[in-house]
């Protein structure tokens, strides 16, 4: 059973299907496609358990599609822990599932040598290519500033890359453009700069004293980053939900589901439902319909839809039910999920006995929400602290958007759980702040950034987001 998208209304992946490749996996051949990730390949053939857990040796499958989690962990030629949502198939390659805790097989007879790495130094460094890191790079190279732009993924844009919806808010922040048209201009603009480097497939791996990042560059060598001022941009990471047999094969975060379908066309399923009604919940669901993929239902546990009223009638325009005050309470299947049971829930949220619901699905996409990835922020010594409203653990930072450690710059979702038009507005406020801290002098710019930090006042001064412009008060030094 193939679950590619053979036809779609926005997007051509005719380009990400030239060159047929065969690869192994557990020691059965299956086709696949030069470029794409060995997960994409293995859940468009129909094949969604990828290893297996630790201790209850339970299915494990592809969850974020973005290499922030480790359910889809194979091992490949041998090499144990490999991200089966970042490694590219290949002619001949042998994957197999990883089972439990696997070991690395070092076959020589004496260890490697092993070399320090090579050490470079320049004026910023930028962690993360998303909609912060990419403006960031633009207008901290426009103040004259020498960038280094790096991310573990293989595209500038980050989550745009698979947004195929326009986008609200104010033209100059791209509103009524596609995300992936979006990406397309800053990756454009990028490249025109001949002071942005840039290195993808590239994560940061380390950080050492002497601020030192230690970048797996090509994912191939390591090599030693002494930067001068550093922004870290690295977006965030989706959450679970937590219902009985959450970690089936089949379930998948609601950006995992746009990565298979609008990146690589690959449907996340045939029948599916869609826990949460917020804007990300109510656009996969929109977005897979347009994909052909049966949406059985939204259940949202709030008493009231999350997202905007015109996500919102869109979907039920297609005839989509949204279910508020239900839950989903169980998912059931041997290898991949094949059912799911929700209920109504009471005013203290549980169950109601007698209201269960039974829906046949092949795919259950979880849309409840994301928390800032600030593991190298962490990793850093910076100063954070816990705000619900902001989507957990953040850094303390300035109005500058620079940390507790000095010449430490944030901007995204690492700073509050938004949206691509604030990331883009942060971007811009830490690569103009970054670059001035170097003693780059540009009226024009320095004046453009204090319009990006009134521009974020006034967007976070309407009710839906006025918790959050309240709440950032507390991380405010």
């Amino acid at each position: 059973m193939s679950l590619r998208i053979e036809d779609h209304p926005l997007l051509d992946f005719s380009d990400k299907r030239k060159k047929p490749v065969r690869f192994y996996f557990n020691d059965r051949e299956y086709k696949g496609y030069e470029g794409e990730p060995i997960a994409v390949a293995l859940y468009a053939n129909g094949v969604k358990k990828l290893s297996e857990s630790p201790v209850k040796h339970r299915s494990r499958g592809l969850f974020c599609a973005i290499g922030k989690c480790a359910s889809c962990r194979v091992v490949v030629n041998g090499i144990p822990n490999i991200r089966a949502c970042q490694e590219p198939v290949r002619e001949g390659l042998k994957v197999r599932s990883s089972k439990g805790l696997e070991k690395l097989e070092i076959k020589e007879s004496s260890p490697p040598r092993i070399s320090r790495p090579e050490e470079i130094e320049t004026e910023i460094l930028i962690i993360g290519a998303g909609p912060a890191g990419a403006i960031a790079a633009i207008k901290a190279a426009d103040m004259g500033a020498k960038v280094l732009l790096v991310d573990y993924a293989s595209r500038i844009g980050g989550q745009l890359i698979k947004q195929t919806h326009k986008f609200f808010g104010w033209r100059k922040y791209y509103a009524g453009y596609r995300g992936i048209k979006i990406a397309k201009i800053l990756e454009e603009e990028i490249r025109k700069r001949a002071n942005i480097e840039v290195w993808l497939n590239s994560p940061v791996v380390g950080y050492y004293e002497g601020n030192i990042f230690a970048v797996l560059k090509d994912k191939r060598k390591i090599v030693y980053v002494k930067p001068k001022k550093v922004i870290i941009a690295p977006g965030a990471v989706e959450r679970f939900a937590i219902f009985e047999n959450n970690d089936l094969p089949g379930i998948m975060g609601a950006g995992g589901a746009q990565t298979l379908m609008n990146v690589w066309g690959v449907k996340p399923g045939e029948r599916v439902l869609v826990v949460g009604s917020g804007n990300v919940g109510l656009i996969v669901s929109y977005q897979m319909a347009q994909a052909g993929i049966e949406v059985k239902a939204i259940v949202e546990a709030l008493p009231y839809i999350g997202g905007y009223f015109v996500h919102a009638a869109k979907v039920r325009r297609l005839g989509i039910p949204i279910l508020t005050k239900h839950t989903i309470i169980r998912a059931e299947g041997t290898e991949s999920v094949k059912k799911a049971i929700i209920a109504e829930i009471d005013e203290k949220w549980r169950p109601i006995p007698g209201t269960e619901k039974e829906f046949i699905v092949d795919a259950i996409i979880v849309a409840v929400g994301m928390y800032p990835d600030t593991t190298l922020t962490r990793m850093m010594g910076i100063t954070h602290k816990f705000v619900k409203e902001l989507g957990g653990f953040v850094p303390l930072r300035k109005r500058t958007l620079e940390t507790t450690r000095e010449g430490v710059y944030i901007a995204g979702d690492v700073s509050c759980i938004e949206e691509a038009s604030t990331a883009l507005m942060e971007g811009i406020i830490a690569g103009i702040n970054a670059a001035k801290s170097l003693g780059y002098n540009n009226p024009v710019l320095e004046n453009e950034a204090q319009e990006a930090i009134k521009d974020l006042e006034k967007f976070r001064s309407g009710p839906r987001y006025a918790h959050i412009k309240r709440a950032l008060e507390n991380v405010i030094i």
